[in-house]
C-alpha cells in the first residue's frame, strides 16, 4: 500500500495544510518512515502523534514540520495543538472505521503539516488541523481525486493562499472588454468602472500595447488582479518570442493574427501551452477562416471572428461558427468581434459564439459599469465563485 493524501482547512495564520502519505511497515513508506525517525533534521525534527503523552495513535502517525521551527513558541505549537490534533483524527478515524480492511498494526502514516510563523490561537490550531488531518486521510484512502473530478474542476477552482484566482475561459459566454485607447486615464476609468465578474475579460488593445508597450499589462493586473488579461499582438511573425513575451508579461492569453504563416501560428501555440496561456487567432481579413484552423496541427484555444472597424456599417456575419468548433475541436471557444451591441448580443449567442467582444459601447460610455452591466444581462450567464474551497465533491 502506498496511498498520498492532502487537505487544506481554515482561514488565517492558523490554516492547517497537511500532506500525507500511508503504507506498509515493510514498504517505502515504512521506509521512509524508519529514516525520517531517525535521521534528524534541524527545525523539521518529526515527532510521534499522540492524543496525550504515553498514548500514541495507531496506525503509527509521524508528524513532520514543513516550516523550520526557529522559536520555542513555533516548538510548542507542533508538540502541543498540532500533534494533539493529528492523533485524534487519527484516532477517531480508526473508530468511524475509515480504516475498514486495513492492518492499522502494519500500517504507518506521515504527515506533513504546515504552521504559520504568526499563528497564534492553540484552539484554531487544534481544530484546523484536527479537519485537515482527518480530510486528508479519508481523501488518501479514497484514492481522490479521480481523474473525472481532476479534469472538471482544474479550471474552476482557486488557490486559497495565493489570494487572487487565475481565471480560466471554462463557463462561456463571456464579455470581453477591447480597450483599444491610447490614454492611460481612460484606460483606468475604464478598469476602475467595470463590474467584478466570472464572466468578464479584459483585452489590452493593439493600439494601448503600441502606445505604452507590454508593461501595461502589469499596471492593468495592478487594479484588476484577478482578471482574464488578453494581450491584442496580433503576431504575424516570431509566433513563439511574442507568445513568450507576453507570458512573461502576465497576460493570460495573446492574440495571433489568422493571416501569419501557419508555422508563425503553431509556433505561438506551442509555446503558450508551455506557459500555461491561451491562443487567440484573430481571422480579420481571413478568407476562409474554417481551412486555417483545419491546417493547425496544434490548434488554438480561441478563434476569434472579427469585423474591422473600418469595415462597421456593414451588416454583422459570424460565419460558420459550428464548422470552425468542429475544426478546432471540442473545447475550442469561437469570439466575435466588431461594433458590437447590445441588440444583437443574443443573435451571436444564437450562433454559437462564446466570447462577445465590445470595445465603444463600454469603453465610450459615460457609465462604463452600466454600460457591461447591460452586456452581461443580455448574455444571461450565472456567476460562479471560484473562490471556494472544496472540501467536499
Amino acid at each position: 500500500m502506498y496511498l498520498i493524501g492532502e487537505a487544506l482547512v481554515g482561514d488565517g495564520a492558523e490554516l492547517a495544510h497537511i500532506d500525507l502519505m500511508i503504507g506498509d511497515k515493510g514498504g517505502p513508506v515504512g521506509q521512509a518512515f524508519a529514516n525520517s525517525f531517525s535521521q534528524l533534521s534541524q527545525g523539521h525534527t518529526p515527532l510521534l502523534a499522540v492524543v496525550r503523552p504515553n498514548l500514541p495513535a495507531k496506525p503509527s502517525t509521524l508528524v513532520i514540520p514543513k516550516v523550520t521551527l526557529k522559536k520555542e513558541y513555533q516548538v510548542n505549537q507542533v508538540f502541543g495543538p498540532v500533534q494533539a490534533a493529528v492523533a485524534k483524527a487519527v484516532a477517531d478515524s480508526v473508530e468511524e472505521g475509515v480504516f475498514e480492511g486495513v492492518d492499522i498494526e502494519e500500517t504507518v502514516i506521515m504527515a506533513s503539516v504546515f504552521i504559520h510563523p504568526s499563528a497564534g490561537d492553540y484552539n484554531k490550531l487544534y481544530r484546523f488541523n484536527y479537519g485537515a488531518m482527518k480530510l486528508a486521510l479519508r481523501r488518501a484512502l479514497d484514492r481522490f481525486p479521480g481523474v473525472d473530478t481532476l479534469i472538471y474542476e482544474k479550471d474552476r477552482a482557486a488557490h486559497a493562499v495565493m489570494g487572487f484566482k487565475v481565471q480560466r475561459l471554462w463557463d462561456p459566454p463571456y464579455l470581453q472588454v477591447a480597450m483599444d485607447l491610447v490614454d492611460r486615464d481612460h484606460m483606468r476609468r475604464v478598469l476602475e468602472g467595470l463590474p467584478k465578474n466570472d464572466h468578464l475579460i479584459i483585452e489590452a488593445g493593439t493600439p494601448l500595447i503600441k502606445k505604452f508597450g507590454l508593461s501595461v499589462i502589469s499596471e492593468i493586473r495592478e487594479i484588476r488582479p484577478s482578471a482574464f488579461i488578453v494581450a491584442d499582438l496580433k503576431t504575424l511573425d516570431t509566433g513563439n518570442l511574442e507568445a513568450r513575451m507576453a507570458a512573461d508579461a502576465g497576460a493570460d492569453a495573446v492574440v495571433v493574427s489568422g493571416l501569419a504563416p501557419i508555422s508563425t501560428i503553431e509556433k505561438a501555440i506551442t509555446d503558450t501551452r508551455k506557459t500555461g496561456i491561451y491562443t487567440v487567432v484573430d481571422m480579420l481579413n481571413v478568407e476562409d477562416p474554417v481551412a486555417v484552423v483545419e491546417r493547425l496541427a496544434v490548434k488554438p484555444d480561441v478563434v476569434e471572428l472579427h469585423r474591422a472597424i473600418d469595415v462597421e456599417d456593414s451588416d454583422h456575419a459570424w460565419g460558420d461558427i459550428p464548422a470552425i468548433k468542429k475544426a478546432g475541436g471540442e473545447r475550442l471557444l469561437v469570439a466575435t468581434a466588431g461594433g458590437i451591441r447590445q441588440h444583437v448580443v443574443k443573435d451571436a449567442l444564437h450562433a454559437g459564439a462564446d466570447i462577445l467582444v465590445v470595445g465603444r459601447a463600454i469603453t465610450a460610455s459615460k457609465n462604463i459599469r452600466n454600460a457591461a452591466e447591460g452586456f452581461l444581462q443580455e448574455m444571461d450567464a450565472e456567476e460562479v465563485d471560484q473562490f471556494r474551497i472544496m472540501t467536499d465533491f
